[in-house]
Formats: structure tokens, sequence, C-alpha cells
């Protein structure tokens, strides 16, 4: 049973659904959403052609984490009890994904968490992600890592080695699928900036910050068009309009389809974000990432040059940014540094690790990523 209500859970989820489905003698699989995030949810599900079995349509107006967790609790506990899975799966660090490993353990059925492990040490920072995972990670019994650390990560909790499997980003085997179906979108001339900014640490002044500080680089640059993906969150676009409305050069534009970011994406010249499913997606793409946050759980990045924290700091933007489009050496360095995240095989081998857990199939060979 995969559980999930958000469009970077449904992406990362998407592939790993389709490989249990695509292997009917081995699985029966039962989707359940609890559309924490309705629109944004519904234009993943669409492009991968997922139908859930049981949808809890939670998404409420001005709806408080309390609200959703409640919520979810019931509803995916009503589900488990009802279709009586052998494991729940959930994936990242959502409070649906909290609510639904809680839910499992309220039932003593198995949990497999999907992209385990990450970390930032803060507890507010990002805000509440960093204690829904560590509070699902108390919750599983199958941990799927996608990098190295975060495997050791949780070595370091004292999480049982043999539950731990280190899998790669699912996020990979998603983009690629994605990447194989773009097709070509207009787009302005020029240099493209693609920039996305939501968190909850970011609202408020942050969110100026960054908006001025795109700004300036739209006045610095002469070349540089931007393309800012708004989130649906009112203060989110109260912010950018205020900064970014009537540039010339600058589109603000609502949050596209998935293949339609990936094809964004494929298409920048720069990303300016504060989504970590982003910072995992463009090195693949051999896009230089700028990190608008003062804290990552994907520390991978930024070790192996893919990937800059920034915060949401005016002058830093500014400053990291001029310095990519106005020194080509340091563009391609970062541009050609290589991917931490996968191989594109990471619900293969979630999927293998199913069958070793619940049927005894021989335990899979970890991913072969770079520490």
């Amino acid at each position: 049973m995969p559980v999930f209500g958000t469009r970077p859970e449904a992406v990362k989820l998407a592939p790993v659904i389709r490989e249990l489905r695509s292997r009917p003698d081995e699985f029966e699989t039962v989707v359940v959403v609890t559309a924490q995030h309705r629109s944004m949810l519904d234009q993943v599900l669409k492009v991968f052609e997922i139908e859930p079995a049981h949808d809890l349509n939670l998404m409420q107006h001005g709806q408080t984490l309390a609200q959703v967790t409640s919520r979810a609790l019931e509803g995916v506990q009503a589900l488990i009890e009802q279709c009586q899975p052998e494991v729940v799966l959930v994936q990242g660090d959502t409070t649906t994904v909290f609510a639904g490993a809680l839910a499992a353990f309220y039932c003593q059925v198995a949990v497999g968490h999907v992209e385990a492990g990450l970390r930032t040490s803060n507890k507010y920072n990002p805000f509440p992600e960093e204690m829904n995972r560590r509070l699902t990670t108390a919750l599983t019994d199958l941990h799927f890592a996608p990098t190295p650390q975060a495997r050791d990560n949780l070595f370091r909790e004292g999480v049982p080695a043999e539950r731990v499997y280190l899998t790669g980003n699912t996020v990979i085997d998603a983009l690629l699928t994605a990447k194989d179906r773009i097709k070509p979108v207009a787009q302005p001339t020029g240099r493209m900036l693609l920039v996305t900014a939501h968190r909850r640490e970011n609202l408020g002044e942050p969110m100026r910050e960054i908006c001025l500080g795109v700004s300036d680089l739209v006045h610095q640059f002469s070349d540089v068009h931007v393309v800012f993906a708004m989130h649906l969150n009112p203060k989110v676009r109260e912010a950018v309009r205020d900064v970014l409305g009537g540039h010339e050069r600058v589109d603000l534009i609502e949050p596209p389809d998935y293949d339609e970011f990936v094809a964004l994406m494929a298409r920048a010249h720069l990303i300016l974000t504060d989504s970590g499913g982003v910072q995992e997606e463009a090195p693949a793409l051999g896009k230089p990432v700028l990190v608008l946050r003062t804290t990552t759980e994907r520390p991978e990045g930024v070790t192996a040059g893919t990937a800059k924290l920034v915060g949401p700091d005016r002058a830093a933007i500014v400053q990291s940014a001029a310095e990519l489009l106005g020194d080509p050496a340091a563009y391609e360095s970062m541009s050609q540094a290589a991917n931490p995240y996968g191989d594109g095989r990471a619900s293969h081998r979630i999927a293998e690790v199913l069958l070793h857990h619940f049927r005894g199939k021989p335990r899979p060979a970890d991913w072969g990523g770079h520490a």
C-alpha cells in the first residue's frame, strides 16, 4: 500500500508503483492518496497514469499541520484495517509520510520508507520535514536510503544494518522516464534562469530577499530571462508578484505539469530553488543549482559540486549567480560534476527488497553510489 499526498511524493513513488504493477504475479498494489496538496498531486497522477484505489481528499483551505496529521492518520488507519496490506510504503518527509507510518504502526503493519536517512540535524529547519522523517525512521521496518550518506545517518542512529538498503533515489527513475517524453516548449531567448521557492522557513522577508536577488540579476545581465514557477501558497504568490510582477524578462507561471517542468529544467541555464527534489534532478540534467536555503538534507550535491547553498540572501544569490553567469569555467565545473543521487534503477531494487523481506528471495546488491 503506497501512501502519499503531495506532488514530490507522487513523483518519487510513481516509478515504484509502476515497477510493482509491472509484476502482478508478485505484487498486489493498492494506491492510497491523502491529497494533502490536491491540484499539484493530480498533475503527477495524470502524467504517470496512476489511478488511486482510495482518495481521502483531505485538502482544505488554511489547514493546519495538526488537522492534516489527524485526518490523514484516521483515514489511512481505516484503509489499512480494510485492505490488510503486508507493507505500507511512504516516501520522504511530509506530514502524510509521518501519519501514514504511524497508522501502519498502530495496525502492526510493516513500514517501508523510500528516501530514508536524510538529515539536517536542525529540528526546525526544514519545518516540519526534519522531524517528520526522524519520527518516521523510528516507525520504519525497511529503510530505502538514496545515498551512502543517508545510509550512514541511519547507522549512526542505531538502525540495524540488515534493515537498511542503499537503492539510489527514485527521483532519477522518474526523471529519466519523463525525459524520454519531453516535448519541445516555447522558451524565451537568451539564458534562462528557472526559479522555484515555497518552503515555510522562506515565507515573509526571506521570500522577498529571494525575489530581490532575482530582480537584481535581471537588471545586471541583459541576456537573462527568468521563469518563476509560483507555488500555490498565497503567501508565496503575493511576495513574488509584489517584487517581480511586470518585469519584461520575468515570466511568472503556474506550477507546470511534471513533464513540462522537466522540459524547463532541461532548457534552463541555471536553477535557483529551495526544493529538495530539484536539487537531485538538476544534476542528472547537467544544470547547476543554487539552493535558496541555509541548510540542506542533501549535502551530497554540495560535496559533489552540483549545488551550492546560498540561502534566502539577496547579496549571496546575486554574487553566486553572477559568478556562474560571468565565468564559463565556474559554470562548467558545476554543470559537469558527477550526479550523486542514483542510476535510474532504485525502483527495481525496492521491489527486490520487498521480495527478499517478505518472500525470502536473496538480498539485492546495494547501489554502487559514491560516499
